[in-house]
């Protein structure tokens, strides 16, 4: 039986993925915070016979980090597969938001997944095996207001990504990058807008989530591309997942970086259009 522990499933994404790998008919482990608030889920666990344990993990902690994995390889020889799911978000202008809010988002989604893998690396390089699986995001593609900070968490966590399948491929370790596009989470639907702010790109962004999520994608299907890339003897780096995920990178990326400041700097009315121009979206 094949093993995955998995980080940040409390909600979302992770919860999803967690339910689908023991659907799968794979070994568990679904790691979280707080463990205490998952009875939904324990219910789902125990209604469906799965095979999956449920195990407090803090990822912006090294000893929680040491702890739980520890824990877990002492009863099981090996780990198949981690998938770095763990993260946060935090929305503001870079002049208005506190350090702290910074610190946080970098601390869990970028710090959290070198904690997680750092401590499974050694045990995948002995059996020269393993596939490790980072959730980033089309925001490791695309940094604009007021999603700086947790754009600049998943730029850093791309780059680190990239350097890792380079390091660990002679192991036969694979690593790849997920990049959601807006998928119908928690996360997303707490895009608002800050009403105290001197800049207008909170109400836009808002905006543009609320109008996106008119036609929701469920997170189902990151944890099923999660599931498929786990699977399969894929080497491939990046998997943009959802139906926005390329055609926003590929549009970003058609823009030179003056245009692209530019599309973001202009005045409120001239942005509402051009969204409705160019996605097909009222974001007002």
């Amino acid at each position: 039986m094949k093993t995955v522990l998995i980080t940040g499933t409390s909600k979302g994404i992770g919860l999803e993925t967690a339910l689908s790998f023991g659907r799968a008919g794979y070994k568990v482990f679904a790691t979280m915070r707080n463990p205490d608030k998952a009875s939904e889920f324990k219910q789902t666990i125990k209604n469906e016979s799965l095979d999956i344990t449920i195990s407090k993990m803090d990822v912006d902690s090294d000893a929680s980090v040491k702890h739980c994995i520890d824990e877990i390889m002492q009863k099981h020889a090996s780990l198949d597969v981690l998938v770095n799911n763990a993260g946060i978000e935090r929305h503001g202008s870079i002049e208005e938001m506190t350090m702290d809010d910074f610190q946080s988002v970098m601390n869990t989604n970028y710090f959290g997944v070198l904690r997680c893998t750092k401590a499974l690396l050694p045990h995948m390089r002995k059996n020269k095996k393993g596939c490790i699986i980072n959730v980033a995001s089309i925001s490791g593609h695309i940094a604009n207001s007021p999603l700086g900070a947790y754009a600049a968490s998943k730029f850093a966590l791309e780059a680190i990504s990239e350097a890792l399948a380079q390091e660990v491929k002679p192991f036969n370790i694979r690593v790849a990058i997920v990049e959601p596009g807006i998928i119908n989470t928690e996360m997303a639907a707490n895009i608002c807008v800050d009403g105290n702010s001197i800049y207008p790109h909170s109400k836009r962004q808002a905006g543009l989530f609320v109008a996106a999520l008119k036609t929701p994608t469920p997170p189902t299907l990151v944890a099923d591309k999660i599931l498929e890339i786990s699977e399969s003897n894929t080497w491939k780096l990046r998997h943009p997942v959802g139906p926005d995920a390329e055609p926003f990178i590929a549009w970003r990326a058609s823009l030179t970086d003056e245009q692209w400041v530019d599309w973001n700097a202009c005045s409120d009315n001239d942005w509402y259009n051009a969204v409705e121009r160019d996605f097909g979206l009222n974001a007002r």
